[in-house]
């Protein structure tokens, strides 16, 4: 007596090869790597982007979080010691210690979490390096760009005296706005520098070559 040939539903026939397909999918995301994966374009990609009403621009981001964290500083220990610390030099270091501090670990962090490719960003900081040794080089840094702002302060209440004829006359006082847009200004301009001084050790390099 002959076999029945078994008749398989349709329904369990797309099923099994709905699974078959997930399966091979599966296999293909365990087994890629950046060796056998394809190239995908940078317009590709933002079509993935998460969209907002606001299209804020990239850079604005950038100067944004840098100067919120700079006035952020300011607020907490010039407004917040100072009252405490009779010098002012005393005041200036510490806070060069901690702005070097929230620069390497928090504002440079923040940075590169907007980041959409990886580096991308890495052209808004001036210490691009991570490791320990960053830590010390950002409060180097710091103490460099905080004694250029209390330059541009004290420049701008001198001025201020000697217009008005009054020697300890105090026209502009610290306040973490104005803080943080000196602050955002200064370290921009040592980025520039720092991006010329490359590009022109770059330019250098190939015409040796």
């Amino acid at each position: 007596m002959s076999k029945k040939k078994k008749h398989i539903k349709p329904e369990i026939e797309k099923e099994a090869d709905y699974y078959k397909l997930k399966k091979n999918a599966v296999q293909e995301l365990v087994e890629a790597n950046e060796e056998n994966s394809p190239v995908v374009s940078e317009e590709e990609l933002r079509k993935y982007y998460s969209k907002s009403k606001l299209n804020i621009p990239q850079w604005a981001k950038m100067l944004f979080i840098k100067f919120w964290f700079a006035g952020a500083v300011c607020f907490f220990f010039i407004w917040g010691l100072g009252l405490y610390m009779a010098d002012v030099l005393d005041t200036l270091f510490v806070t060069a210690i901690a702005m070097g501090i929230v620069t390497d670990l928090l504002t440079n962090n923040a940075l590169r979490f907007f980041e959409r490719t990886e580096g991308e960003n890495e052209r808004w900081i001036m210490v691009t390096k991570k490791g320990f040794s960053s830590f010390f080089l950002n409060i180097f840094y710091s103490s460099l760009v905080l004694f250029f702002v209390y330059s541009i302060y004290s420049m701008i209440n001198a001025a201020a005296a000697a217009a008005s004829g009054q020697p300890d006359k105090v026209v502009l006082g610290v306040e973490p706005l104005l803080f943080g847009l000196f602050y955002l200004l200064v370290d921009l301009m040592f980025i520039e520098v720092k991006h010329f001084i490359s590009g022109v050790i770059a330019k250098v390099k190939q015409g040796a070559q």
